[in-house]
């Protein structure tokens, strides 16, 4: 009886994954946007007189990093070296959540996520994506939530462009929330790769003869943008080339977080700058 309960409290401490001997990590949420952003939120235990905590972190970049206690109240936290270094002091439970755009990568169609880590993790896809790989059985899904077990994982998916617009993902009880598995997808989506590489053109010859309206659109339908992203520079163009981030979002009426992943999105893509102002920031067009 004794070696059973031991053996049952050895499965629980390798299922919720130990960080050191400071603190236990209970759950991990990978919340995935389909501009390829992931959100992550982690959920910890200290251990009994833990001073600090040090957590490795998936991705090498981190943006909005929060810490907190199971109060609300923000913890203090350095990061360096790919960890977090927490401070729970007297936190009963400690939560952790940033943005990363590290754990994606997209070929063609066919985004894919791919994790390591010691402890099972729950992942949750846009609304209405197609699944078309896995590395391992999953633990469990439900609709669109899919629990991997710990590992180096991956999940391929396609987006059907039927979930939140900006990528903000939201709970539905209907028949586009649910996970539709077609491995077979791969097959035809391999055909259509070819028509959706991104043409960059980033002439910076500064006598170059500034583009009439339908050029300029003509230029955005040549490159893989979404609706949202082409209404943004269309809406920055018209004002000359340079608008404030502030502008743009008003008028395209979408969320602070959603504009501010566009357009560091946008700015990857190298077809804007962002120029940081001392009240707002200001992004300039580079097509």
């Amino acid at each position: 009886m004794r070696k059973a309960s031991l053996m049952i409290a050895m499965l629980m401490l390798a299922s919720l994954g130990m960080v050191g001997a400071q603190a236990t990590v209970s759950s991990i949420q990978l919340t995935v946007y389909d501009d390829g952003y992931v959100k992550v939120d982690y959920e910890i235990i200290p251990s009994e007189y833990a001073a600090q905590i040090e957590l490795p972190l998936l991705g090498e970049h981190y943006e909005n990093f929060f810490a907190e206690d199971d109060k609300g109240n923000p913890l203090n936290f350095q990061l360096e070296n790919g960890s977090a270094l927490i401070y729970p002091g007297d936190a009963q439970i400690v939560r952790i959540s940033y943005y990363t755009p590290d754990l994606t990568s997209k070929e063609g169609l066919v985004w894919t996520l791919k994790v390591s880590t010691n402890s099972s993790f729950t992942v949750v896809l846009p609304n209405g994506s197609v699944v078309v790989d896995l590395s391992d059985i999953p633990l469990s899904i439900a609709q669109n939530r899919i629990t991997m077990p710990p590992g180096n994982q991956s999940i391929s998916y396609v987006l059907s462009y039927t979930g939140t617009p900006g990528g903000e993902v939201q709970e539905s009880g209907g028949s586009k929330g649910y996970l539709l598995f077609a491995i077979a997808g791969l097959l035809i989506i391999g055909g259509i790769f070819a028509g959706y590489h991104l043409r960059r053109g980033r002439r910076k010859d500064a006598q170059r003869p500034r583009l009439s309206r339908p050029e300029f659109m003509e230029r955005l339908d040549g490159l893989d943008l979404n609706d949202e992203e082409k209404r943004a520079l269309l809406y920055i163009f018209d004002k000359g080339g340079k608008a404030s981030q502030a502008e743009v979002r008003e008028a395209l009426g979408i969320p602070k977080t959603t504009a501010w992943r566009m357009f560091k999105r946008l700015e990857r893509k190298g077809l804007v700058k962002i120029l940081k102002g001392r009240k707002e920031n200001w992004v300039e067009l580079r097509l």
